[in-house]
């Protein structure tokens, strides 16, 4: 394997651990917001934030595992999911429904936007797993960015 391959392997493995410390802190975000929202329209975001959080936490084990089966590491414990991840904390629990929205939506943009990015990655490293995989995790947080921007109209 040439070395360049290699490299971008490693990249990979990297970019992907990086995508699992973010996934993890959007499933304790979107948690914290199904547990915390208020206001009339309570009932049907307390849903709709579990339903993400559900989708997001599923998709936790299939990403780990890529970076296995790469023969790379993973995250290891929260300090490196912390020191991986773009998605911010968010300690107010007394935030609006729409602040809530919004903020999940922008954090599920950035998703998206990091794993556009990691295509590249995925084809210099001759990942064709990785780089199917990326699309359709792309396209259920594109998905979730579309229902909580549509909420925000």
């Amino acid at each position: 394997m040439p070395a360049q391959n290699d490299n971008a392997r490693t990249q990979m493995i990297g970019e992907i651990n990086e995508l699992l410390a973010d996934h993890f802190a959007l499933y304790i975000k979107t948690k914290n917001f199904h547990w915390h929202v208020t206001g009339p329209r309570f009932r049907d975001l307390h849903l709709l934030f579990d339903d993400q959080a559900i989708e997001v936490r599923d998709q936790i084990d299939a990403i780990g595992e890529r970076a296995r089966k790469l023969g790379g590491n993973t995250l290891t414990s929260l300090g490196s999911i912390a020191k991986n991840t773009q998605i911010a904390d968010q300690d107010n629990a007394s935030l609006s429904a729409e602040d809530m929205i919004a903020e999940l939506r922008d954090d599920n943009q950035k998703l998206v936007d990091k794993l556009k990015a990691m295509k590249e990655t995925a084809e210099a490293a001759g990942d064709n797993a990785t780089d199917g995989m990326i699309d359709d995790w792309t396209d259920m947080a594109e998905e979730r960015v579309w229902f909580l921007s549509s909420l925000l109209k």
